[in-house]
């Protein structure tokens, strides 16, 4: 059976570049994924799937996530237990634009 991995993936600030254009993703990005390349993959295709990904500045595996912000990143996060984005909301890969 293959296990999936829960990720927090923070990027580098660009001061008023891609972070602030992306919603949401200045305060990091949640991912569920095979392994940290299927994380980078589906972060590149589905939330910056229009311009380079930032460089990242951190990540985490397999945390708690009831150490992430409670007051706005907690409230706002989808499904941590299946494959795809969810954090920020909004960038789940069935909504990825055409």
């Amino acid at each position: 059976m293959v296990k999936l991995a829960r990720y927090w993936i923070e990027f580098e600030r660009d001061d008023g570049g891609v972070l602030v254009r992306k919603k949401g993703v200045s305060r990091g990005c949640g991912v569920t994924a095979f392994n940290l390349e299927d994380a980078y993959n589906l972060i590149k295709q589905h939330v910056f799937y229009d311009c380079d990904m930032p460089p990242v500045k951190s990540v985490l595996k397999n945390f708690d996530v009831n150490t992430l912000d409670e007051g706005h990143v907690r409230p706002n996060m989808g499904v941590v237990s299946v494959r795809g984005i969810w954090f920020p909301r909004g960038y789940e890969w069935t909504q990825r634009p055409n």
